[in-house]
């Protein structure tokens, strides 16, 4: 699977309205037959900072959602939102789901 870490720094002001910003992009991303998962995270530290966890089945469906229409109005769309170009981690892994953190095994 490809695996994506993304960092954004949102304007101050629109820092609240994140969430509803980014829906349509969220939710079509989401109904994208090769999307895992696309999942949204405020900063504990920085209330400006979104990160979004994000995985695709693998290469081609990464390539289907960087081509896709959403994804494209988003870049039209949302830099306007942002204090700073997002930062990004992708690489590809190989499983397809989230394993078990063994150091912290809740027992029942």
């Amino acid at each position: 699977m490809i695996f994506i870490t993304a960092k954004f720094l949102i304007k101050p002001e629109h820092a609240d309205d994140w969430p509803r910003l980014a829906g349509p992009f969220t939710e079509a991303t989401r109904a994208e037959p090769g999307c895992l998962w696309f999942d949204w995270s405020r900063s504990l530290d920085d209330p400006r900072e979104y990160v979004l966890v994000e995985a695709f089945r693998d290469g081609e469906a990464g390539g289907a959602h960087v081509g896709s229409a959403h994804f494209k109005q988003a870049q039209q769309d949302l830099p306007k939102y942002l204090s700073a170009t997002p930062k990004i981690i992708s690489q590809t892994v190989d499983q397809d789901d989230w394993s078990e953190l063994g150091e912290m095994r809740v027992a029942g």
